[in-house]
């Protein structure tokens, strides 16, 4: 169907989803600087500290710490599960290729190089290293976007465990030898693991249960067997 023929909407319903969660996005970053402020003040009230302000506490590397760890856990989901349905299928599941369909596909399926469409990106049909970045593209986005955000959590935590080493009275180490910490590696894999269980579990209850409307969910009629549908 043209263009010409397809209804026209406004730009807030065309894009609802990705405003609507970019809008709790910042109520929920800004809930979490409140709350944490709030703790924060707290403990220094209760050591007869004086309180930290709410401007000095967003640019303190322990909140930074903790929003980075949880922006890199959920980019390594996004990148793991984008490399990985390539190549792996889940029978029954929404979230999954049919079995037999695994791999990049051919150029006819995926619409690259002389079977483009009048309306396929322009990178699609450019050939080359164009059309090969193009093609891999999602996956290298979020592939950076983990590596920048878990340096970014690095960095921020062994800020961190450093202002605790000091007031503690004990050494401060380097970030090579931070990258070695037990505290380090624990909050990492703490975050890892729950984004495991989540994809993990995504993945198999799409199978058996359904959500009618989603396009996360098969159609509420289609049989357990069947993979790869939305409804």
């Amino acid at each position: 169907m043209s263009s010409v023929d397809e209804p026209s909407y406004g730009f807030l319903r065309t894009n609802a989803l990705s405003l609507t969660f970019g809008g709790l996005f910042l109520v929920t970053l800004v809930g979490q600087a409140l709350s944490g402020v709030a703790d924060v003040n707290a403990d220094q009230v209760a050591n007869g500290l004086e309180r930290m302000s709410l401007a000095d506490y967003v640019t303190s590397s322990s909140f930074m710490v903790d929003v980075m760890e949880n922006w890199q856990s959920e980019y390594l989901q996004f990148f793991l599960y984008i490399f990985a349905t390539v190549w792996l299928v889940q029978k029954g599941s929404s979230e999954s290729k049919e079995p037999g369909r695994e791999g990049t596909e051919s150029d006819r399926e995926q619409r690259v190089g002389q079977h483009t469409h009048a309306d396929s990106p322009a990178w699609a049909g450019a050939g080359g290293w164009r059309t090969t970045l193009f093609s891999r593209s999602l996956g290298l986005l979020m592939g950076g976007l983990f590596l920048l955000t878990w340096a970014a959590s690095a960095l921020t935590g062994w800020v961190a465990f450093n202002s605790e080493q000091l007031g503690e009275r004990q050494d401060p180490v380097t970030f090579a030898g931070y990258l070695a910490e037990a505290d380090f590696w624990n909050r990492s894999f703490q975050n890892w693991q729950s984004e495991m269980l989540a994809v993990g579990s995504m993945a198999i209850f799409a199978v058996y249960l359904r959500q009618r409307g989603s396009p996360e969910s098969k159609p509420v009629g289609v049989a357990h067997a069947d993979t790869g549908q939305t409804g």
